[in-house]
């Protein structure tokens, strides 16, 4: 089964900003469609943004203008860029296959001052 394993998390001041990387174990990857989500402490996981096996990217409002997903099938990997970063952007950041697939480990993004 392929594993996705997420990076990049860290702590970062407010309008600052922090690529995550998406890391697939298999090239079957580039057949997926995948999606970014994220869970913030005493909320339900949401999903961020997805991306096609074509390109095609969607985001929920909140991020729209800010994140940008992007992948690269030569390297098995799906990025998030987040720009202008919120304290409300705080949560564990995961990436999934959207058809299905296994919930990994996840990455923190800490937002504050």
């Amino acid at each position: 089964q392929m594993q996705l394993v997420e990076s990049g998390g860290g702590l970062v001041q407010p309008g600052g900003s922090l690529r995550l990387s998406c890391a697939a174990s298999a090239s079957s990857f580039r057949f997926h469609a995948v999606g970014w989500y994220r869970q913030a402490p005493g909320k339900q996981r949401e999903l961020v943004a997805t991306i096609s096996i074509r390109g095609t990217t969607n985001y929920t409002d909140s991020v729209k203008g800010r994140f940008t997903i992007s992948r690269d099938n030569y390297k098995n990997t799906v990025y998030l860029q987040m720009n202008s970063l919120k304290p409300e952007d705080t949560a564990v950041y995961y990436c999934k296959v959207v058809s299905g697939g296994s919930w990994g480990q996840g990455t923190q993004v800490t937002v504050s001052s």
